[in-house]
């Protein structure tokens, strides 16, 4: 119950981030700095706790090439994931992330030859069927934009390809490490591009870049802790929740009212989600039950 309750706080504080980082957009914030501000007060966050707690001493690694191989295809993937936040709707952004359990299919397939039956492969299917569905017009006629959901699809897969990375680092490193670790190696590098993509905000812009910044620390936290009391495999039905967040935000901040091809593809990514989800657990069972008897 822990596990599903601060993976249900982490659906709704990434859903508020979205938001925030849809209105910093809107007011002219360019993607490298709200990028830059996300890492930056995230690493602060994360070193004062460890501090705190006394637990510095931790982050010590001696896998320094993965965790900078993992810096690198998170700064890319958060590139990809704020960019389709801010190219579509939060509604339809959201809901074509869902997608990322079916490039994590594919590539266990690619990377580590997994063998994957029909039950998944169908999964991946329906999945991207309900993203075909979502691309149609809506009942206002308008196609949602080609350019903001290949963004979405690239986002999703590059979330994918970073859980196995996170996972390989699992087997050796505790999750603050990595949390510290990837900020700390990306911060610098976003540092380098500020000077040219910063600008003069107004007192209320620069809130609205703080409070996202810090939704972004929170959310990693609430995250890491998430996985402390449940597997990934359980609790990830609360990350679905995020929708009705941003069908809210987009709502009554946006004025975006989702089209009804939405309501249609939707509950066919998500039921497809859950799907490889129940999928993964049972095999995790038989392969402990297999581990056990012999």
């Amino acid at each position: 119950m822990m596990a599903l309750a601060l993976r249900l706080a982490t659906a709704g504080v990434l859903a508020t981030m979205a938001m925030l980082v849809k209105l910093a957009g809107e007011r002219g914030v360019h993607l490298a700095e709200l990028i830059f501000w996300r890492q930056g007060l995230t690493l602060i966050c994360v070193t004062a706790i460890l501090a705190i707690g006394g637990n510095l001493a931790r982050v010590k690694t001696e896998r320094m090439g993965a965790h900078a191989r993992r810096a690198f295809f998170g700064l890319t993937g958060m590139g990809f994931v704020y960019g389709a936040v801010m190219l579509l709707p939060l509604a339809e952004a959201t809901t074509i992330s869902f997608t990322t359990p079916f490039f994590a299919v594919m590539l266990s397939v690619i990377l580590f030859g997994e063998k994957v039956g029909i039950y998944r492969w169908g999964a991946v299917i329906l999945g991207f069927a309900g993203v075909l569905v979502i691309m149609q017009p809506g009942a206002s006629g308008t196609l949602i934009d080609p350019v903001g959901a290949a963004v979405g699809l690239v986002a999703a897969f590059l979330v994918a390809l970073i859980s196995f990375q996170i996972q390989d680092l699992n087997k050796t490193e505790n999750p603050w490490t990595i949390v510290f670790w990837f900020t700390a190696l990306s911060t610098p590098v976003m540092a380098l591009f500020l000077p040219f993509v910063i600008g003069p905000h107004t007192l209320e812009t620069w809130a609205i870049i703080v409070a996202m910044a810090l939704s972004g620390a929170l959310a990693q936290i609430l995250l890491t802790s998430s996985l402390r009391f449940g597997s990934a495999a359980v609790i990830i039905v609360m990350d679905y929740t995020s929708l009705l967040w941003a069908t809210l935000y987009g709502a009554f901040i946006f004025s975006n009212t989702p089209p009804a091809a939405l309501w249609i593809g939707a509950p066919l990514i998500i039921t497809a989600g859950l799907l490889i989800a129940y999928r993964e657990r049972s095999l995790a069972r038989v392969k402990t039950g297999s581990s056990t008897e012999s």
